[in-house]
């Protein structure tokens, strides 16, 4: 117990403290950071040997989430927790991108990261502490990292901005920034946002870094007090002999096949080229067949990377803030509420739209407040996207992660249930893919809202931003597409509208990036936003005045609470009986508002009337259809309404005795009542004395005579006397 380190500050008025030595002390580094009443253990751990044959970091990241964090048992049959939430995706996510950046390129070992939320103050999310908490641990950890990192969240309300806010305050606010950083430059940002300015999304970027500085302090403090010696892991060392001879070999021709503007043309090429030259260097380079790759990607980056640095042309052509041909299509399938078609370069998205039920929303169990969502956007990449074949399998966490963002950006415009009772579902299926298919399913979606006749507040459209920095050479591009994302240095994507940015997510491969740069990249894609907005309105300026034929039709009514069992009746009878009969779901609220969901206007109007019946007092005088149920020798008694009946006695069936009551009236006959009265324990007394006219002389003729034989095919005879 002498070996543990405690450091202890405060964040936004609230304790915050490190430590280390007391728990899991067999992972290469491990940080329980506690900030108010949320405690999270981060563990850092670093396999023994390298990963043979592969070409990539293998960093795992892991966020996990107890339900006993928050005092409550899991749902479900199981009773425990299972796969992870989305949420625990979209923050393992968080973690991931903030810390990737600070590891050197040549590592080839497996590191994982994992991350456990212990205890969670149910006001405040936990993911900040749990980033805080990774860090520090990658940092006294032996694993080579390039720390200490930190995190933040700022929210706005009223245009002011706030330090670590409550899930309250993200949800009244106008903005919810995560921003994670070293001392000296920012490293990943995510953001969803009501329409913000780019300046107050850069006033946020700077107090955020400000702030960070303070807590990497006690970072460091850590380090010092707690700190292992970092295992060092040199990067290979070709031979200068073989880095030669790959130049020779592909320099001349990998400057030629970049500037081939079509992206599987250019991949055959840079593809024929790697095969030559690993056939015409394997007797001189033996089994270095992953070495000579190696050599020659990074060849291939340092080409396209001076190629648009010195002559500000990229591999296609465009100049750095070009954006590639745009069409917008709408209302291109034609059974579905909502359909857009986005097409940008080489890059295509189609967004389809679902309308479905307030019941129909998702149900969320998580340590947040939000308990459902009405509003769902779903982003598929199937590989035949980008020329490939592999097995289809569920999403990864990419597509949630590309999926969450596009939900993000359009989430501030979609219209309250109060004003469109509808669950909504968007789903963007990836057709091709080169560069920000994120951004095209936001275009996408908007499109589709468009054609569907969802009154969004205003359209929204996205763009993926990149960037090429070497010392103080930089060139911030516009609409990056595949090839620019893999050999550069920043995917800064935006969405927003013409007044204000409402998504952002920015990942970077460098160490860091200055506030400057983000400046530029910010105006840059307003700009860029801005041109795509005109091509949305261009094809369809507005949403559409009526819904598609084929989207079901929402009635809204109040109904007394104190009816609401009235509608549901015992055992869900009643509203079993209205469903069956019109086809329509039906949701009820607390406060009594009833919503109904139906494949027509005429079945919606029906399930109306039938709950309006049900709930509706019963007044004296009032004339009913009624529909004889029981048949007593006192009277019968009639169904005048969805599970109301009432008593017709005999007495008051006609002006005229009664003798026989079973003579005059059998199961399912249908006739003109009257309400003659309600006693105080609600049961109804029914007549038909006061009916006139000809339906009800009718009536009673039908009823006096239904037992007399029918004699009208005999023949006639006279009677004599």
């Amino acid at each position: 117990m002498s070996d543990i380190t405690r450091i202890e500050s405060s964040l936004a008025g609230q304790k915050l403290i490190l430590e280390t030595g007391k728990l899991a002390k067999q992972a290469g580094g491990a940080v329980l950071v506690t900030h108010g009443e949320t405690v999270v253990l981060a563990t850092a751990t670093l396999a023994g040997q390298a990963r043979e044959g592969i070409d990539y970091l293998p960093l795992m990241v892991d966020y996990e989430e107890r339900m006993y964090s928050i005092g409550k048992i899991p749902g479900g049959f199981f009773k425990r927790e299972g796969r992870p939430s989305e949420k625990e995706i979209l923050r393992s996510r968080l973690i991931d991108r903030s810390i990737r950046p600070l590891f050197a390129g040549h590592l080839r070992r497996d590191i994982q990261v994992v991350a456990k939320v212990l205890s969670a103050d149910p006001a405040y999310p936990p993911d900040i502490a749990a980033m805080i908490a990774a860090g520090t641990a990658l940092s006294i950890s032996e694993i080579p990292f390039e720390g200490p990192v930190a995190a933040i969240r700022l929210g706005a309300l009223d245009g002011k901005l706030i330090l670590n806010p409550t899930y309250q305050q993200i949800e009244e606010g106008q903005l919810d920034l995560v921003v994670a950083a070293t001392e000296d430059a920012i490293l990943m940002v995510e953001a969803g946002a009501k329409q913000v300015s780019e300046e107050l999304l850069l006033e946020g970027l700077a107090m955020a870094q400000q702030e960070i500085r303070r807590i990497i302090a006690l970072e460091r403090e850590m380090m010092s007090k707690a700190g292992k010696e970092k295992t060092v892991i040199a990067p290979s060392e070709y031979a200068p002999e073989m880095v030669d001879a790959v130049k020779r070999e592909v320099r001349q021709r990998l400057c030629e096949a970049i500037r081939i503007a079509e992206k599987h043309s250019r991949e055959e090429a840079l593809a024929a080229i790697d095969s030559q030259m690993r056939a015409t260097l394997a007797d001189q380079f033996p089994n270095m067949e992953v070495a000579l790759q190696e050599i020659e990607r990074k060849i291939l980056k340092e080409e396209t990377r001076a190629m648009i640095l010195r002559e500000g042309i990229r591999p296609d052509g465009r100049t750095t803030s070009e954006i590639r041909p745009i069409t917008c299509e709408v209302g291109v399938l034609p059974r579905v509420h909502g359909s857009g078609l986005f097409t940008r370069g080489q890059t295509q998205v189609l967004t389809i739209l679902t309308l479905g039920a307030i019941g129909e929303v998702q149900i969320i169990e998580g340590l947040g407040i939000e308990e459902f969502k009405r509003y769902m956007h779903h982003y598929n990449f199937p590989p035949f996207s980008v020329g490939e074949v592999r097995p289809m399998r569920g999403p990864g966490r990419r597509e949630i992660g590309h999926g969450s963002l596009a939900e993000r950006a359009l989430l501030s415009v979609i219209p309250r249930q109060e004003d469109f009772p509808y669950t909504i579902r968007l789903v963007s299926e990836v057709l091709e893919s080169n560069g920000s298919t994120s951004m095209a399913s936001v275009c996408g979606s908007t499109l589709a809202l468009l054609d569907a006749g969802v009154p969004i507040t205003t359209p929204i459209a996205g763009i993926a931003m990149g960037l090429i920095k070497e010392k103080d050479q930089v060139a911030v591009l516009t609409d990056i597409q595949g090839m620019e994302d893999a050999l550069g240095d920043m995917d800064f994507k935006v969405a927003g509208s013409a007044s204000g940015v409402t998504a952002l997510q920015m990942d970077m491969k460098i160490k860091g990036i200055e506030l400057e740069i983000l400046r530029t990249a910010l105006a840059q894609a307003k700009e860029a936003r801005l041109v795509i907005l005109e091509k949305i309105r261009i094809a369809l300026p507005q949403p559409r005045a009526e819904l598609s034929r084929y989207a079901p039709r929402v009635f809204v009514l109040q109904i007394n609470p104190d009816k609401i069992r009235d509608v549901i009746g015992p055992g869900g009878k009643m509203i079993k009986k209205i469903t069956e009969e019109t086809g329509a779901m039906i949701d009820i609220e607390q406060s009594g508002r009833v919503f109904i969901t139906a494949p027509s206007v005429e079945a919606g109007e029906l399930a109306k009337q039938q709950i309006e019946a049900l709930t509706g007092e019963v007044e004296i005088g009032v004339t009913f259809t009624g529909k004889v149920s029981r048949v007593e020798t006192y009277g019968v008694f009639m169904e005048i309404s969805p599970g109301k009946e009432g008593l017709l006695h005999k007495s008051r069936m006609y002006d005229r005795a009664v003798k026989r009551v079973e003579e005059s009236f059998k199961m399912g006959d249908e006739l003109p009542v009257i309400v003659d009265g309600v006693d105080d324990r609600g049961r109804i007394s029914l007549t038909r004395k006061g009916l006139t006219g000809q339906d009800f002389n009718e009536d009673e003729e039908k009823h006096e005579h239904r037992d007399r034989p029918d004699r009208s095919d005999r023949p006639w005879k006279s009677r004599s006397r």
